[in-house]
This record gives C-alpha cells, sequence and structure tokens, in this order.
C-alpha cells in the first residue's frame, strides 16, 4: 500500500508521518512517500535529530514538490495524507490511481518560538506516531474506498 504524506514545505509533519509509516508499516507492506506544495530547502533539524534518536534511516529523507507524484511516472497512492490546514485547502494535483485523501491535523511546530521549536517537534512526532500505531491496529488494507476514509477520518478525531 503507498501512502503520500503532504504537508506545506515537506520540512517537518510530513516527513516524520513519511518516516513513521515506512518504519512501523514495513511488515504491512507500507511504503511511504512524503511532498509539499511549496517544499523548502532543507529537512527540519529538528525533525531529524527526533528520528536519528529514533534509529530511523534519515538518509533519503529531502523536501520535494507534490507535483512529482502527480505525473505519469509517478507510483501509484492508495491513500494521500494531509497534515496542515494549508495542504489540505490547496488545490492539490490530480493523484494517479484516485487514492481516498485524509486530514491529520498536526500543529506547526514552525509556528512555535525558536527556544520551542524542538519541543513543538516532537510533540508532532508523539501525535503521528500514536495515529500511525492506531491506524495499524486495524485492518485497513482489506477496506474499501469509502470505509476506508471513514477509518482515516476517525483516527484523526480520535488520537489527539
Amino acid at each position: 500500500m503507498n501512502i503520500l504524506c503532504l504537508g506545506t514545505g515537506n520540512s517537518a509533519r510530513s516527513i516524520l508521518l513519511e518516516t513513521i509509516l515506512n518504519e512501523e508499516g514495513m511488515m504491512q507492506g507500507i511504503r511511504a512517500f512524503s511532498a509539499g506544495q511549496s517544499p523548502v530547502e532543507k529537512v527540519n533539524p529538528h525533525a531529524l535529530k527526533i528520528l536519528e534518536e529514533k534509529e530511523y534511516d534519515i538518509l533519503p529523507l529531502e523536501p520535494q514538490s507534490w507535483d512529482i507524484f502527480a505525473g505519469d511516472e509517478a507510483p501509484m497512492m492508495d491513500i494521500v495524507i494531509t497534515v496542515c490546514d494549508a495542504a489540505a485547502e490547496a488545490a492539490q494535483p490530480e493523484w494517479p490511481g484516485n487514492p481516498v485523501v485524509a486530514h491529520w491535523p498536526v500543529p506547526d511546530p514552525s509556528k512555535a518560538s525558536e527556544a520551542e521549536q524542538e519541543k513543538a517537534v516532537r510533540a508532532a512526532y508523539d501525535l503521528l506516531n500514536r495515529r500511525v500505531e492506531a491506524l495499524l491496529d486495524l485492518p485497513f488494507d482489506n477496506m474499501e474506498q469509502g470505509e476506508l476514509k471513514a477509518t482515516l477520518d476517525r483516527v484523526a478525531g480520535q488520537v489527539t
């Protein structure tokens, strides 16, 4: 199952979700990607620090445009999850494969003061990790699209 994690800058929240899904969902056949509407130059250093502490592979992580997942050569996505309101509200490209689109809102760590940035990224990681754990506890890979959408929405609403 291919899952695309979307943010605005693709620097923290979407990167965190991509990594958590790839690491924790590997045994369930999940392959996650991340991208942003307006990708920034580099991944948030606090996000990289947290992922390194968890011993996740950070080498392949880099901000990229969501446009690369809309072309004919793009992998087909089963699920697209937005993690910020701006990305959820933006006019998104047409994704190949007609994936289920869900919104898992996470407060933007970049809005925190410099002194609180790391704490805000850790909070984002913790929230996304809890949501992934809740999703992986469910038989979501056999659900039809409507049921899958409702399940993704329920996970977002129940795990806060």
